[in-house]
């Protein structure tokens, strides 16, 4: 088998590498953090979705506009049993702006 047919082209994702705020205590102020997986928006190239734990079963997602986040931080990769590896990183979005949460459940009748 050529090995040009092993080889898969990277995709990038549009984030720019964390640089310290100059004023730590003042970000904290004015921002939030959320720790999550990022993911670029489906059909919103100006919207980031941000998975807050890919391997749970119950998890949830965030969705913000890219304009709304200030700083990125890489944190330490996640990795399953299977040896997936996933970008884990910590988001500072503005407070005040809106943004959405998602948390996918199973329909079912509430016992009484």
């Amino acid at each position: 088998m050529p090995l040009r047919n092993l080889l898969l082209e990277g995709s990038r994702f549009a984030l720019e590498a964390y640089q310290k705020p100059k004023e730590g205590k003042r970000l904290r102020d004015t921002h939030v953090a959320f720790s999550g997986s990022p993911y670029q928006h489906p059909y919103d190239e100006a919207k980031v979705i941000l998975v807050s734990d890919p391997f749970s079963t119950n998890t949830s997602y965030y969705e913000f506009r890219s304009a709304d986040i200030a700083f990125v931080e890489e944190l330490p990769s996640l990795v399953d049993m299977e040896g997936h590896v996933l970008l884990f990183v910590r988001i500072w979005v503005k407070k005040g702006r809106r943004a959405l949460r998602c948390t996918p459940f199973l329909v079912e009748d509430v016992l009484r």
